[in-house]
């Protein structure tokens, strides 16, 4: 009742998944990750075990078509179920079981598997590993696009409710303390991929970490600029046009922390382009 895209990006090891599905809050079952170790989609009719035990015959050194080739052995129920895995190494494999409902099936190809059922039309996986290979940027952004060229080439044909995107990169997430790089999920919308896109748009600018070129220095007009913007939304209480001292950057920590713009701030006196942006928008 999905249709899914399972990847690596060769450049870092990132690994994900991206999953579309006419069922409430998909990404609470198809995706799972580890970083490192694989990314699995387990849809159909879901055994979610396969997540679970997927990840750690991969963990054991098991390849991705090893991995799918004992799960449905193991698996009485195996003819009904779907599954695309992805290891660390970049090997990927697919299964789609013989009573899946038609349309179903996959393709594999170098670093990606795409899978789905009740589909159209086999045209789905198609655009979806066509968009995959075209597309740039991170594997997060290429993942997206795959859904949505899947779903533009007629997707699941029973329609849309929910989306998932789940990448893993070790210490990867908000603070560094685990591998959840990217885990965001639309549970009940009618337009769930774009709903998808837009929450991916919102993580880049939330939690991305800038690059030192998107730094700018606080001094001067700018500086004033800010302090007076600090000022208008009750951060700052200082005289405007001071050089840059411990209760500006206060204000600034203060505002960035309410703002959930904290991963963009920089010790001294620099500010982020993305927070600029935002203190023009509102104090403005």
């Amino acid at each position: 009742m999905t249709f899914s895209i399972v990847a690596q990006d060769p450049r870092n090891g990132d690994l994900g998944i991206a999953v579309q599905s006419k069922f409430l809050a998909v990404g609470a079952a198809v995706p799972w990750a580890q970083a490192g170790v694989g990314a699995i989609a387990t849809q159909a009719w879901a055994n979610l075990s396969y997540g679970s035990q997927g990840l750690e015959r991969l963990a054991a050194g098991a390849t991705a078509q090893q991995v799918i080739d004992a799960l449905t052995a193991a698996d009485e129920g195996r003819a009904l179920r779907q599954v695309g895995i992805v290891d660390s190494q970049g090997r990927a494999a697919s299964y789609t079981g013989a009573e899946c409902t038609e349309w179903a099936g996959h393709v594999v190809g170098e670093g990606f598997a795409c899978q789905g059922n009740i589909l159209v039309s086999e045209a789905t996986i198609q655009s979806m590993a066509k968009s995959f290979q075209e597309a740039t940027g991170e594997l997060a952004e290429r993942l997206v696009a795959a859904l949505a060229a899947g779903q533009s080439a007629g997707g699941d044909r029973r329609g849309r409710q929910s989306a998932a995107l789940l990448v893993v990169r070790a210490g990867g997430s908000y603070g560094g303390y685990n591998d959840r790089y990217i885990d965001l999920r639309v549970d009940d919308h009618p337009h769930p991929i774009e709903e998808l896109a837009k929450l991916l748009r919102l993580h880049r600018v939330y939690f991305k970490k800038p690059q030192p070129e998107d730094f700018l220095p606080l001094e001067d007009a700018l500086l004033a600029e800010v302090q007076g913007l600090l000022m208008d939304l009750g951060y700052y209480q200082g005289p405007v046009g001071t050089p840059y001292d411990q209760a500006t950057g206060q204000a600034l920590f203060d505002y960035a922390g309410v703002e959930n713009l904290e991963e963009r701030l920089r010790d001294g006196a620099w500010i982020d382009a993305t927070v600029l942006e935002f203190l023009r928008r509102q104090g403005g």
